[in-house]
């Protein structure tokens, strides 16, 4: 049974930003230039869905979830909603949970190249076949021997251990969306053996998904105009990839562990989402997360970005910590805020708990991994920030690494 969803959709522009310096620990293949495309996320919605699903389908695999109620210091009125995990402020004995992960590696081919783009952001095409494969290696874009995105995805802190500490302040040697998650109600958790982890986590037979030429493109090298970008980039329409991951892709991930107490990431590899394709103007979603069916099942597709064409701190990781972060705070992307906006990838105002939205673009310090990799990993939003002062989480800061030196002020208008 397919519930009746909403795509939240944030329209475009071309950027040409000014130049940034590069973390350490870059990879000195990458495109290390400026930002040439704006970069943008989105959910999938189905309000309400939650309860239905949980009384509906008792026996069925869910995921573990538990309910908040706060009073906003921002605008005084009372908000209630659904997060991964334990409780934080309660009083259970086990306080730590893994959410089975499978990794999807997707391969898209696409049928048309974009040669150019005019001043309106109409791209011009031509017939050809592109194929963009995440488990094989890039080296136009990646220095060996850490040049294969799936193994580079496998092994960085999204899945993997590393030491994480906000200010100074130790919140553990685990996965970056449990330190945040651990950090996010430090008031609380500090001290305790409280944990969101993906685990265990697997890989899934690869994906094959051949787009219809009205539906995907990649642009080539030369189509932005100088200087050349180090690999072909994909444009498939967000509209036609996401009805087709429902109808064909889910459903047949069944058999190899997916279900709606599990969280499938679609890997996806210098391929982002608009609609429609040959309008620059509509570009460029980088990964989304989404709820289909009921008993609901939560999934996110996410792009590992090499081409550089998003600036020097939207590359490999960045995106899934923003999908898997806003996944575990709001995975049904329904909870509500005090409304925000005009900051971060959002210039009007927003009113749900999206932690990745209002920074966009902005990451923690590069973590590199045993391998020799420096990871990209945004930077993320306290729930104190949406809801008000005094913040409860680690240091009293109101995202993990102290972008946001306050709340989020008076409700957005």
């Amino acid at each position: 049974m397919k519930c009746k969803t909403t795509l939240l959709f944030f329209c475009a522009t071309i950027a040409w930003c000014a130049a940034t310096t590069l973390a350490s620990g870059q990879n000195p293949a990458q495109n290390q230039g400026p930002a040439r495309l704006r970069a943008y996320t989105t959910v999938k919605t189905q309000p309400g869905a939650a309860a239905a699903s949980r009384q509906a389908f008792p026996n069925s695999p869910q995921l573990p979830l538990w309910t908040f109620n706060v009073s906003s210091t921002r605008d005084h009125n009372n908000y209630s909603g659904v997060m991964v995990g334990r409780n934080p402020f309660g009083h259970e004995l086990q306080k730590s949970v893994g959410v089975p992960t499978q990794i999807v590696p997707v391969v898209i081919t696409t049928n048309l190249v974009g040669t150019s783009v005019d001043s309106s952001g109409t791209i011009a095409t031509t017939p050809g076949v592109t194929t963009l494969d995440p488990t094989v290696a890039n080296s136009a874009c990646l220095a060996p021997p850490n040049n294969v995105p799936l193994t580079l995805y496998r092994q960085s802190p999204i899945i993997q251990h590393a030491s994480f500490a906000f200010g100074g302040t130790n919140v553990g040697d685990t996965q970056y969306l449990d330190a945040f998650q651990r950090a996010n109600f430090w008031a609380f958790t500090r001290g305790h053996d409280y944990h969101v982890l993906l685990h265990p986590v697997t890989r899934t037979q690869t994906v094959y998904i051949n787009v219809p030429a009205a539906d995907g493109l990649a642009l080539a090298t030369n189509s932005l105009g100088p200087p050349d970008f180090c690999a072909p980039m994909g444009i498939i329409d967000i509209n036609w990839f996401d009805a087709y991951l429902d109808s064909t892709i889910i459903p047949a991930l069944y058999a190899q562990g997916v279900n709606p107490g599990s969280l499938p990431i679609f890997l996806l590899a210098n391929v982002v989402m608009a609609s429609p394709v040959t309008d620059l103007n509509t570009c460029c979603i980088l990964g989304y997360h989404g709820t289909t069916g009921l008993p609901i099942q939560t999934y996110s597709p996410m792009d590992f970005d090499t081409t550089g064409l998003f600036g020097p701190t939207i590359l490999d990781t960045s995106v899934s910590a923003h999908e898997v972060g806003e996944w575990m705070n709001d995975p049904y992307g329904d909870n509500p805020t005090p409304p925000w906006g005009h900051i971060g990838q959002q210039p009007g105002c927003q009113n749900n708990l999206e932690v990745g939205d209002p920074l966009t673009g902005t990451d923690i310090a590069t973590v590199t991994m045993p391998n020799g990799y420096g990871y990209h990993l945004q930077e993320l939003v306290f729930f104190s920030w949406f809801y008000g002062a005094p913040s409860i989480a680690v240091n009293g800061w109101f995202s993990d690494n102290n972008t946001f030196t306050s709340d989020a002020g008076p409700p957005c208008s």
